[in-house]
């Protein structure tokens, strides 16, 4: 007698999203889990057959169900700051950012208060790291008419008594108001040629790159507060139908907050920690290896820089940047350290990820990978994210080798006609950039991420099929197979996650409306139900 279901999932327009190869994707009409894992698909009827006394039968109602969505780059603890903190990324002008930082800083105020009065009372506060800073998260200047970034002159319009940071969308450019300077003046003053820019002399309060560094590490949360931020983060994770994510980790308490998470039977999202490159020696001396842990938490790639972000000029080009004739960008970790780092972290058997987003950086890469002790990346599965201009040599070469373009479809905002790309490539280059049909179609392995920005699939699946360039243009079901199976590849999990099929984990998302038939709309279609190891995490049915 065949074993009945635990939960079974009836009613539903089931798009399995399987590998074309092995007959494509199969729509059914329901699934049935046991023990977290998808025992079967098929009709309602045919697996109504399974329902037992105890089984829990979920009425789809007629909505579409996938497989829950791998987000291949992200960095939960700053979506998670975006929702403590304040949110800049609903600002539409220097002055509108300056007044949610003053938002904050009332919040702030009376969360001191009211720290004070527990204190006197004898209770506990909750604590925090960040104790007196004002902090806002995500601001992008590219949308807004007075294009420029947030200097000290408008942070400083914030306070004058306590220190402020704001932080850029793509977080390689910050902004800190008089106070922070002051505080670090000493730090800044040894930081990289041309990261702290000056006006007459005066820093104006923009941090590039490697001088954000001392800021990252003031405000970086404690355990508590990473807690916070990571639940946080976690319930919107489910709310957006998430089920597993790419975490890149550096000086944070995240890896700890998993674990306990996890041990605690409380995580709502599988995820895989990818460490920085600092943090190599340590996971080599502790024993850490790619792909070990529990169904819930494992260890990814060793994860490095090479430049910057076309936002902040500072994204390597073979060629000027169109607004800036003399500037190619930099280097944050140059092709020898970045060669050395890939030798060692490969030679100790450990998946690899750099980022990536000028061309000249995206050759650096695969040159690395190549010149690396393991010559099949393709082995390693090591990755490029973002891989925002590559021309067609650099797209060979990933298909050749292997390589896993991890790449954010979101940033197609920035491809628009006036947008970020035409600003500082020119409106031939923007055209090159973030060409996922011609990946596709020259065989390299795509996954799908967010990078944060904002953290929300539906979001990247709409850009990429309505992108700006035609050419470019993915079908529906290839977005999504970037966003679930190619994903769940790039994080060696392509044999339990990405496609409903039985004996992969049963990591689910339910939606009141078809990507298929509201193709120009996916990002307004809404997450009805997501479920994660056969359990429901969210339900707004």
């Amino acid at each position: 007698m065949t074993e009945a279901a635990d939960r079974i999932f009836v009613n539903g327009e089931v798009h399995t999203l399987a590998d074309p190869d092995d007959g494509g994707d199969e729509v059914a009409e329901a699934v049935a889990v046991r023990d977290g894992a998808v025992v079967r698909t098929g009709r309602t009827h045919d697996v109504e057959l399974l329902a037992g006394v105890d089984t829990d039968v979920v009425d789809l109602g007629g909505r579409v169900l996938l497989p829950g969505f791998v987000d291949a780059h992200t960095h939960l603890t700053t979506v998670g700051r975006y929702l403590v903190h304040a949110d800049l990324s609903a600002a539409d002008s220097p002055g509108a950012a300056v007044d949610l930082l003053a938002e904050r800083a009332a919040e702030v105020e009376r969360e001191e208060s009211d720290d004070e009065a527990a204190d006197e009372s004898g209770v506990a506060s909750d604590g925090g790291g960040t104790g007196e800073w004002v902090l806002g998260y995500g601001y992008d200047e590219s949308t807004w008419d007075e294009s420029r970034y947030l200097t000290r002159a408008d942070l400083d319009r914030v306070s004058t008594e306590r220190p402020v940071a704001a932080f850029r969308e793509d977080m390689h450019v910050a902004a800190v108001n008089g106070v922070a300077l002051d505080r670090f003046a000493d730090a800044l003053a040894d930081a990289p040629d041309g990261t702290v820019p000056t006006e007459d002399g005066e820093p104006t309060g923009v941090l590039l790159e490697a001088a954000i560094d001392p800021i990252y590490r003031a405000v970086e949360p404690d355990r508590e507060e990473t807690r916070a931020v990571v639940e946080a983060a976690l319930d919107q994770c489910a709310e957006r139908g998430i089920t597993s994510f790419h975490d890149m980790v550096r000086d944070s308490h995240a890896p700890r907050v998993y674990r306990d998470l996890d041990a605690a039977g409380e995580l709502t999202a599988r995820v895989r920690i990818n460490y920085w490159s600092d943090h190599l020696d340590a996971v080599r001396e502790v024993g850490l290896a790619t792909n070990a842990g529990s169904e819930f938490v494992e260890t990814g790639a060793i994860k490095s820089y090479t430049d910057g972000s076309f936002g902040g000029r500072t994204a390597r080009l073979s060629a000027p940047y169109a607004d800036a004739p003399d500037e190619t960008g930099q280097w944050v970790v140059d092709p020898e350290e970045l060669d050395e780092t890939v030798a060692a972290a490969t030679e100790a058997g450990l998946q690899f990820t750099a980022h990536a987003i000028g061309d000249e950086a995206v050759d650096a890469v695969l040159d690395a990978y190549e010149d690396a002790s393991r010559t099949d990346a393709g082995e390693a599965r090591h990755r490029i994210e973002h891989v925002e201009l590559a021309d067609d040599d650099a797209i060979e070469r990933l298909a050749e080798t292997g390589v896993v373009a991890s790449v954010q479809p979101n940033f197609l905002k920035w491809a628009g006609e006036g947008g970020l790309y035409e600003e500082r490539l020119g409106t031939e280059r923007t055209a090159e950039t973030n060409r996922y049909r011609d990946m596709l179609d020259a065989g390299v392995e795509l996954a799908f991420g967010s990078d944060g920005m904002p953290m929300d699939p539906l979001v990247g699946v709409h850009h990429a099929v309505t992108a700006p360039a035609e050419a470019q243009r993915l079908t529906v079901t290839e977005a999504l197979r970037a966003y679930t199976s190619g994903a769940a590849y790039a994080g060696f999990d392509e044999d339990r996650l990405g496609t409903i099929e039985p004996g992969k984990r049963a990591d689910l998302v339910a939606f009141d409306d078809s990507p298929w038939e509201a193709s120009d709309a996916i990002d307004d279609i809404d997450v009805a139900l997501t479920v994660v190891d056969g359990e429901v995490v969210f339900d707004d049915r």
